[in-house]
Formats: C-alpha cells, sequence, structure tokens
C-alpha cells in the first residue's frame, strides 16, 4: 500500500440543520364594546375658518344697594368707571320710587361685584335666586315729580348745593316747577332758599312731628 493510503480516513461530520427562531406569539384581538350613550356631535369647520366662537353671556339687570340719598352720586361713578374699563354695563338708572338701590343691566352678577368694587356709599349687589325682570321694573320707569311725598312743614336735608347738609323746614312747594322754598332751621335770619325737589332728603313728616 502506498503512503497515501495508509492515511486514516477520518469520518465526515454531519451537518448541522440551520436554527430557525421561534415563532413570536400573536396578538390577541380584542372586540372592541360597543358604547350604546349618546356621543356629542362635534360640528366640524372647513380649513382655514376661525373656530365656532363661544356663546356669549346674557344681559341681565341686578340692583347695587345705596346709601340712601346717595343714588344718583353712585349711578354716576358706575357710569364713569365703566367707561373707563370697557365693562359690559349696558344701562344704569336710578328711579326715584327706588329709595337705596341702583338697578344695573349687564353681563354676569360677578362682573357687576367686580366692577362696583371700592366705590364709596355702595353696599354691594343684592342677592337673590336670579336677575330682575324687566316686567318687575316697569312701574319705576314712569316719570314722577320730584316734589311727591313732600309736604309744607316737612323737615328735610339739603343733599346738594351750597348749603348741603343743613336741616331745613317746608314753607312752599312749587309742582310746576318742581321746586321747594325751605327755612334753614339753624340759620339766625330766616332767609327763603329755594332748590329743586331732587336736592333734598326728608327727614321728619310734618304730622310726625305734630304728634
Amino acid at each position: 500500500m502506498s503512503p497515501e493510503e495508509n492515511k486514516e480516513i477520518k469520518p465526515e461530520e454531519p451537518v448541522k440543520a440551520p436554527e430557525v427562531p421561534p415563532k413570536a406569539p400573536e396578538p390577541k384581538v380584542v372586540a372592541p364594546v360597543e358604547d350604546d350613550r349618546p356621543q356629542p356631535v362635534k360640528q366640524s369647520r372647513p380649513r382655514g375658518q376661525d373656530p365656532l366662537p363661544e356663546p356669549e353671556e346674557p344681559k341681565e339687570i341686578f340692583a347695587v344697594k345705596t346709601s340712601i340719598g346717595h343714588e344718583k352720586i353712585v349711578a354716576d361713578m358706575i357710569a364713569a368707571r365703566a367707561k373707563k374699563r370697557d365693562a359690559d354695563v349696558y344701562a344704569i338708572l336710578s328711579p326715584q320710587k327706588l329709595r337705596g338701590y341702583v338697578l344695573v343691566e349687564g353681563k354676569g352678577m360677578e362682573r357687576l361685584r367686580t366692577l362696583i368694587k371700592g366705590l364709596p356709599k355702595v353696599r354691594g349687589v343684592v342677592q337673590g335666586d336670579k336677575s330682575i325682570a324687566l316686567d318687575d321694573i316697569l312701574g319705576q320707569l314712569e316719570p314722577t315729580s320730584t316734589v311727591e311725598g313732600i309736604n309744607e312743614g316737612d323737615i328735610v336735608e339739603l343733599i346738594s348745593g351750597p348749603f348741603k347738609g343743613e336741616k331745613a323746614r317746608v314753607e312752599q312747594i312749587d309742582k310746576s316747577k318742581e321746586e321747594i322754598t325751605v327755612a334753614l332751621i339753624e340759620a339766625i335770619v330766616k332767609i327763603p332758599v329755594t332748590v329743586k325737589g331732587e336736592a333734598v332728603r326728608i327727614l321728619e313728616k310734618e304730622k310726625e312731628e305734630e304728634k
């Protein structure tokens, strides 16, 4: 035998099959649960247009409590501040029959409270279950004479003019001009003073003084 034939013949190694990675578990498909509740309808807007505006608060009428005799002063102060702050105030009413109150038409009680905060002679907004209806104040809108309810002999206080704060007795009433003539109580010399009916505040009625 030749030397090449004397070489030891090694058995061939078996060929291993390639390893196949295990398959990943397939995800479970869960059927969606149907919701029978009504769903809100979303209003779609075409592209390029502004979103839908939010609903505005309705106009309401509120009663602002004031110090008696200072209703018109308070009304003027509210009007001036509303104009300065560009507030949502549309009307201000100071009825002669409604002493100690000013009616304000605006949007929202909290907005009005913020507006009048810190104003002198203001005692706040009357809290109620709802705002005032227009039908409830129609009677206050009827014009009345400024001398209505004032009688000769009544003791009044002058709330405007050069004699502001002085007490006087009503001597004469002119209903056509809505003026009254009074005599200052503390004056040494009795001098008649003629003023408008809106310039006085009744302190004592003549009948009560007689009692």
